[in-house]
């Protein structure tokens, strides 16, 4: 594998910091840095970039670019900020762009990237989930490589022969069952942000997070797998597995079923992709087999988690209703964050958006970002007039 370039967007989140783990740990000479995006955190992205010789490092953050600037001064690395500046980042000419920054606030910089072609490492779901044509059709105009990194769609990737969709019978995402796998609906009714957060395998950020405890996280993967697979909705399942051991199953017509397995580290399905079509070696705890012991299976549960049929709905509904799906759970998730909403409430609030709104055509960037931010707006109406937490 020669010298490639790489731009990390979302550099100091969970992702991006378990990109920046294995480019650490990578041999000298195998990765150059081209630019590192972030939020806020200006200590960290100056450390990345510092460490890696970055060509640029850019801050979300207007109000961060003056600390940026001192953290990085007489290094020699460029230092910009704001939204446009981030969508430039993106566009840059690099062999292999990470596309990490969560939410819909990442579709304008995915989009930036793929039009350069190269590949593109897509861990930001909500690009598929709220505009998924969009996405699909700048990759096939540029030429681009879509590559996906969550640990499940990765794993249908890895097990998936795309070559005769005629004899895949279904695949199977996983998903942990997250903190209230077992919790009753007083428990979860009662739920804390804190609680909410505190996921029993995965290390994530607060969002992704609680939309694990939700199950919103595996309903946006649902659309997500619809989009990348030639697999349609009603034969892609949705399976609780404890162990997050088996990250997805593919079933074929001939009886056989094929599982990507491994230990619950994001940095196998990122080192999956980095090395592409190629792997690479990576330090980490291997699985387990025997000290595992077993490997438990079961249906989710759709009256504790009735984020899974609002996904589907949305998804056979169509693109404007993904659209919407996605703006009001990101609202409802910050503001039960925020303490300004109940845990159970997140759903009800996403359920009602959808009903108000409907369905509207969306035929290009500029309709899928109106109607992503009408959706907030109507979410937030909704959300206000519920019950404080």
């Amino acid at each position: 594998m020669g010298l490639k370039r790489v731009t990390i967007l979302g550099s100091t989140g969970s992702v991006g910091r378990s990109t920046m783990a294995l480019l650490d740990a990578a041999p000298p000479g195998q990765f150059a840095v081209e630019a590192l995006v972030a939020g806020r955190d200006v200590t960290a992205l100056a450390a990345q970039a510092r460490r890696h010789g970055a060509r640029l490092a850019v801050v979300a953050d207007p109000a961060c670019l003056g600390a940026l600037r001192e953290a990085l001064a007489g290094s020699g690395i460029e230092a910009a900020a704001g939204p446009e500046a981030v969508v430039e980042a993106a566009s840059r000419p690099v062999d292999w762009t990470m596309a990490a920054i969560v939410g819909a606030a990442g579709l304008r910089s995915t989009l930036a990237a793929l039009g350069h072609g190269g590949t593109l490492a897509l861990a930001n779901k909500e690009s598929l989930v709220c505009a998924g044509e969009i996405v699909l059709a700048a990759a096939r105009r540029s030429g681009a490589t879509l590559l996906p990194v969550d640990s499940e769609h990765n794993a249908i990737f890895q097990a998936l022969d795309a070559r005769d969709p005629a004899a895949i019978e279904k695949i199977v995402l996983t998903a942990s069952g997250g903190p209230f796998r077992n919790a009753d609906l007083a428990t979860m009714r009662a739920a804390t942000p804190e609680q909410a957060v505190r996921h029993p395998v995965w290390s994530m950020g607060a969002k992704i997070s609680v939309d694990s405890a939700t199950m919103f996280n595996k309903g946006l993967e649902l659309i997500e797998a619809a989009r990348l697979f030639p697999v349609p909705e009603e034969r892609i399942e949705i399976l609780v597995h404890p162990q997050s051991t088996v990250h997805g199953l593919v079933h074929y017509a001939d009886g056989s079923v094929l599982a990507q397995l491994g230990s619950p580290d994001m940095r196998t399905p990122i080192a999956h992709a980095l090395a592409w079509p190629a792997r690479m070696a990576v330090e980490l705890p291997k699985l387990d087999l025997i000290g595992l012991g077993r490997l438990e299976f079961f249906a989710p549960d759709p009256g504790r988690f009735p984020a899974l049929g609002l996904c589907r709905q949305a998804l056979q509904a169509g693109q404007g209703a993904t659209t919407i799906l996605n703006a009001a759970n990101e609202v409802a998730v910050a503001l039960f964050l925020d303490r300004r909403l109940g845990f159970l409430d997140i759903a009800a609030v996403v359920e009602e958006t959808l009903a108000d709104l409907g369905n509207p055509p969306v035929d290009g960037l500029e309709a899928v970002l109106a109607l992503d931010a009408a959706a907030r707006q109507a979410a937030g109406r909704i959300a206000a007039r519920r019950p404080a937490a």
